[in-house]
Order: C-alpha cells, then structure tokens, then sequence
C-alpha cells in the first residue's frame, strides 16, 4: 500500500533488501552467492519481466496482473507504441571512470571503416566518461544479464557502485562482463541531438567475440528472449 503509487521506490525498496538477504545467505553457505533471490525479492513485482502487478487495496482483494501506472492505450504516443513494437537488442555500453549504461537502440554497419551507431541519454554519467575519453566499449548482452541491465538503467540498486558486483575484464575502452558474448572497442567519432536521445556515431577498432550465447531483447517494454 505504502508504494502501490510509486513503483520506482519500490522496487528499489526490495531491491536493497535482496542485497542485504543476499550478503547474509552468501555468509552462512561459504561465501557462495545464492541463487533464486530475484524472482523472490523484485520479479513477483512484475509479470512477464516487464509489469508490476496491481495491488488491490480492498481486504481480501486479488492480485491482478494490470499496470494501474500505465498511461491508457489510447492516449499513448503512436511513435513510443511503434518503437516498442521494434524487437531490439539489450547491450552494455561502458567507458573508462568507470561508467556505463544499457543501451537498447545499438546498430553495427560494416564497412571501410567498421561504424557502430547508439542512442544514448545526453544527460548519463556513461556519456560525460564517454566523451572525455574518446572511447567506449559496447558487449552485448545475454538472458543471465538481466539484472545487470536493470541496474545500468537505473532500474535496480547498486551498493558499492555500478561495477562493484559481477565479473569484470578491463579493456583500455572500459570494464566488460566477464561472461558476455563478446564485446566491441570503439572510437567516438561525432554525436548530435536526435529527438529526444543523443545519436552517438563511431569507428568500431576492435572486435572481441566469445562462445556464442542467445542474446537478450527489449521488446514493448520488457526483456525477452529467443525461442
């Protein structure tokens, strides 16, 4: 009831709680990290991967699986709705600082030279490293990294700091995922306003590829994944 009008507080609410269960269970069994604490603490939040479920307040009430924070479908921007039905890959951006950021609007045009081509938010601590340092690093990411990509966008609590958590390989274009598919070195070239996003045009100078893994998706507003 105290967060049924403010999911973002929620959910970063039972997030931190899952990091403290998650840090106590991690003592008690040799220090290994538990598994399963997800969907247990923040996934019954949503349904899908993508919808918070409404709360009725009335005693007794079901639980229903609609969004009541969602602006109704007739009144949603036709664009927003059309971009959300463009299934697109869920990458991890990252530059030296370190920062990053999940980006889901990547495209990679080959070429003499190589171009990789993003959206980015113009306000994001991943683009100020990014800028300043001329480069960055793009890794694709997998079904395993969806709490990855949620504490990127801010989605999730990150104690400790963005990268405190996970396995990590530093490249002189920034930490990637130690576990991701590979991962992209890339010269930062030119970026210009583009709606409402930052258009983040660069040269693509090293290519580094790992088994190949299913990648995660971004599609109407939640993750999914090849079947």
């Amino acid at each position: 009831m105290e967060y049924r009008h403010d999911r973002p507080a929620l959910l970063i609410y039972l997030g931190t709680l899952m990091t403290e269960a998650a840090t106590q269970l991690a003592q008690l069994n040799g220090n290994l990290p538990p598994a399963g604490l997800h969907w247990r603490f923040v996934g019954w939040a949503r349904v899908g991967g993508g919808t918070m479920f409404h709360v009725n307040p009335e005693p007794g009430a079901e639980i229903h699986h609609t969004d009541p924070f969602a602006v109704p479908t007739d009144q949603r921007s036709p664009v927003r709705r059309l971009r959300g039905r463009l299934a697109a890959p869920v990458t991890l951006w990252t530059a030296p600082g370190p920062a990053g950021l999940t980006v889901s609007s990547t495209l990679v045009a080959e070429g003499e030279p190589d171009r990789l081509l993003g959206l980015i938010d113009p306000e994001s601590d991943l683009w100020a490293a990014a800028e300043a340092a001329g480069r960055f690093a793009v890794a694709p990411l997998g079904p395993a990294h969806r709490q990855l990509a949620d504490r990127f966008a801010g989605l999730f609590p990150s104690p400790g700091g963005l990268f405190a958590t996970g396995g990590w390989t530093g490249t002189s274009y920034g930490p990637v995922p130690s576990d991701a598919g590979g991962w992209a070195g890339c010269r930062l070239d030119t970026a210009r306003e583009y709606g409402w996003a930052l258009l983040v045009e660069a040269t693509i100078e090293t290519v580094e590829l790992a088994d190949e893994t299913d990648p995660l998706l971004h599609y109407r507003g939640r993750y999914r994944e090849l079947t």
